[in-house]
């Protein structure tokens, strides 16, 4: 017989007291400012090595978007002593992968490799944090491959489109309405010398810090650290300014034409993220909402929109509670063959608006609770997990050390404070909506993608 959800929660929030257990994390930061911080998880002879950059996409200015991912694409091009694709070669090598990611708020590099190879792993992440090379002729196959990956991945991709439209819409001011891997006609005039200037301004062992997790003593870790990163000089960064992205004064719309099998809506309300983990409320709560909406098969969305309407052939919602800069909370989805975008919007308004009126149920928090909480919990299983969960959460400046409480917090919200957001933050004057209109598909000719991807 399946366990309540009501007594698996405290039986999911016990399991993370093991797993702190196993790894014990300590941290030491070097005389130029690097910050180190390690894991120890000996379960496994594995350890994840992840340098973490305080630069993404939000700090680039305009005419340069993208340059923060083209700039990741760059450092594995070489350096003085490791040609263009010895990193990756060594990695592979070592028997381990590697890979980076560039976000709006962090740009980050990671390796895992058995852990006999982490001394080499910081030698070659050292050696490219300061000597990256920036070949002219490098940077232009690279933005070919980068321009082909935003074709593949947003321009042949109606959903992908339609998103990338919403955010240029929702924020009119904060650098988070540009998308990450940057507008097209920026990328065809970036040159190398752009790149340049964002290496120099923020590559700087002050603008990171490191993430190490796995099987390893942190005293040796930070012995290799000093040995590795210790000799790299501190820079002074650029100063930044406020960007504050103005209240919004009413609804929004949009209308995206583009080839595609069916219609689609996307809903973003403004909403708050954390930015004090004890005295903030509303952001666990939108958690907590954006769980019982659509957080497990049997959610509201699901179970009404789906199945029981047929309103819809997908529904959901999206919130993240963690950002550097301002939050918002999606709702979107596909309607079903016949339906409208329009009665599709209509329907997801009525769930909102049954939320604000009626709140919800005490089971459906208690199972949305279990659901979210055991989400956070099982990924740290995971050595490369644990590495993102302490990056992530320092990018956006909260203190991983205060990860046990952000679950405490979720475990805390009251059925009245999921229905108080509710009535809270979606308001239309908040709102902003985008419609796919569907365009004849092109004739099939097989999804082509690019030869390079990294990601």
């Amino acid at each position: 017989m399946p366990m309540p959800y009501a007594r698996l929660i405290p039986l999911l929030l016990a399991l993370a007291a093991p797993l702190a257990a196993l790894a014990d994390t300590f941290e030491q930061q070097l005389a130029n400012g690097l910050r180190i911080i390690v894991k120890e998880d000996h379960r496994a002879p594995t350890v994840a090595h992840m340098v973490w950059y305080r630069a993404g996409s939000m700090d680039e200015t305009n005419g340069r978007t993208g340059v923060a991912h083209v700039l990741e694409h760059m450092m594995f091009k070489g350096t003085p002593s490791a040609g263009p694709g010895e990193f990756s070669r060594r990695v592979a090598a070592a028997g381990g992968r590697d890979n980076a990611f560039t976000s709006r708020d962090y740009t980050a590099y990671f390796q895992q490799v058995p852990k006999q190879q982490l001394s080499e792993m910081m030698q070659l992440e050292a050696d490219r944090m300061r000597h990256l090379t920036l070949d002219p002729r490098e940077f232009a196959h690279e933005i070919k491959v980068v321009m082909e990956e935003r074709r593949w991945r947003t321009e042949d991709r109606p959903q992908s489109l339609l998103f990338e439209q919403l955010t240029a819409v929702a924020f009119q001011t904060h650098p988070y309405r540009v998308p990450i891997i940057g507008w097209m006609n920026d990328l065809e005039n970036l040159a190398p010398a752009d790149a340049r200037t964002w290496y120099d301004d923020w590559y700087a062992p002050n603008n990171a810090y490191l993430v190490v997790v796995g099987d390893v003593e942190h005293q040796e870790v930070f012995q290799l650290a000093e040995k590795h990163y210790g000799p790299l000089d501190a820079r002074q960064l650029p100063v930044r300014k406020p960007q504050d992205e103005p209240p919004q004064l009413g609804i929004r719309r949009l209308t995206v034409r583009a080839p595609a099998e069916l219609p689609m809506v996307m809903m973003a309300y403004k909403a708050p993220v954390i930015r004090n983990v004890d005295q903030d409320v509303d952001p666990y709560a939108l958690e907590m909402l954006a769980a019982v909406l659509a957080g497990h098969d049997a959610a509201r969305f699901s179970r009404h929109l789906i199945r029981q309407q047929r309103l819809a052939v997908e529904a959901t919602a999206s919130y993240d509670s963690t950002a550097r800069g301002p939050g918002i909370f999606y709702l979107y989805g596909s309607p079903s063959e016949g339906r409208t975008a329009a009665e599709l919007e209509a329907g997801l308004r009525a769930e909102i608006a049954d939320v604000q009126e009626n709140g919800v149920a005490a089971d459906e928090l208690v199972r949305a609770k279990a659901q979210l909480i055991a989400g956070q919990i099982y990924k740290l299983d995971s050595m490369f997990a644990q590495a993102m969960e302490i990056g992530q959460l320092e990018a956006v400046g909260i203190p991983y050390t205060l990860n046990r409480r952000l679950l405490e917090k979720l475990q805390a919200v009251t059925a009245e404070q999921v229905q108080a957001v509710a009535r809270k933050y979606f308001r239309d004057p908040q709102l902003t909506v985008a419609d796919l209109d569907p365009q004849p598909l092109p004739p099939a000719s097989g999804e082509r993608a690019p030869s390079a991807l990294r990601h």
